[in-house]
């Protein structure tokens, strides 16, 4: 057994070890994790959408206690301040010179899993204090540049229905996010089992498997996963039948979207593909794999024009028509 054999062995039985402790608080929404964990081994970042009381929260803080990493939740609000996002200077007297110095206070974004909870709720000039986080994984405070620990991800959650007093998400802030993961109503058996659960007494609580360290590893493995030439164009054919001002647009996406997605979609794609195929203990992805990450990676990146909210069309209406006209 070669080594990364090995490790794709070690990863598929952490998935399970991961299910497992996640279920002890979370009933059901096998997909909703699946791609949450997908996200996280492929090092991006995922928003969580859904209406309330459907444990996206309660979701994000259960994986975090099942990882021994640092976690901090944001509660974002109107009155919130890029301050108290990224942290920032105070001024404070040297006890043993009798000097003033700046000292910088590092916010919660120095964490390993931040929870952006209600990120819609908050304006753009809050959002954008975590533009630079997410991407480069740094916060530059009055010209001095903080590097945030790895790993570190961001898991940001809104509600798409109550959209008085929110401020939506600039394209360029949503681009980074890797996954737009939907979180449906459960089944009759999962909600019946939810409310016995929870209306009880305490139930068992998850433990930690995994660590920062072993964490960095599986997301290097993931990285080296070779892909077939085919599967990396099929992500590329199906971004690119997505860019309704050019020539190979499909005639769907010209008639219903008013921009496309951009090569960060075609890359989350192909990560997301490796993700899914070695948390399966699989050595290459597959075009299934793409076509399973294609919805959480595409839909909030495809801008829809009245036309199609005139019709009832939905982004994920029209990724499912890509997606067969790209195998096509």
């Amino acid at each position: 057994m070669t080594h990364d054999t090995q490790q794709l062995t070690e990863l598929g039985e952490l998935r399970r070890a991961l299910n497992h402790e996640i279920s002890k608080t979370i009933v059901g929404q096998q997909r909703v994790v699946d791609e949450l964990l997908v996200t996280l081994f492929a090092g991006g970042h995922a928003l969580l959408e859904g209406v309330p009381g459907l444990a996206k929260t309660l979701l994000i803080s259960t994986v975090s206690r099942a990882m021994d990493l640092q976690f901090h939740r944001i509660q974002f609000t109107p009155d919130l301040m890029p301050s108290d996002v990224t942290g920032s200077e105070i001024l404070e007297e040297d006890s043993s010179t009798g000097q003033r110095v700046f000292r910088f206070i590092r916010g919660p974004v120095f964490s390993n899993i931040v929870l952006a909870d209600e990120i819609n709720r908050t304006p753009p000039k809050t959002q954008a204090a975590l533009l630079q986080a997410m991407q480069e994984r740094q916060v530059t405070i009055a010209g001095e540049t903080y590097d945030i620990e790895a790993p570190f991800f961001v898991l940001a959650t809104q509600n798409p229905i109550e959209q008085e007093g929110t401020y939506p998400l600039p394209e360029a802030q949503l681009d980074r996010f890797m996954f737009n993961i939907r979180i449906d109503y459960p089944d009759w058996d999962e909600e019946l089992q939810v409310i016995q659960r929870t209306t009880g007494a305490d139930g068992e609580q998850p433990q930690q498997v995994i660590d920062g360290k072993r964490i960095l590893e599986f997301q290097r493995l993931v990285r080296s996963v070779p892909v077939a030439d085919n599967v990396v164009e099929f992500a590329v054919r199906l971004t690119r039948l997505t860019r309704a001002r050019s020539d190979e647009a499909h005639p769907r996406a010209k008639e219903f979207l008013s921009w496309g997605a951009g090569p960060r979609a075609a890359q989350s794609m192909v990560l997301g593909a490796k993700a899914r195929a070695a948390l399966d203990g699989r050595p290459t992805p597959s075009l299934e794999d793409i076509e399973a990450v294609a919805l959480p990676v595409l839909r909030h990146r495809l801008v829809t024009n009245f036309h199609a909210e005139a019709e009832g069309i939905t982004a994920d209406d029209l990724i499912n028509e890509l997606i067969a006209a790209a195998r096509g």
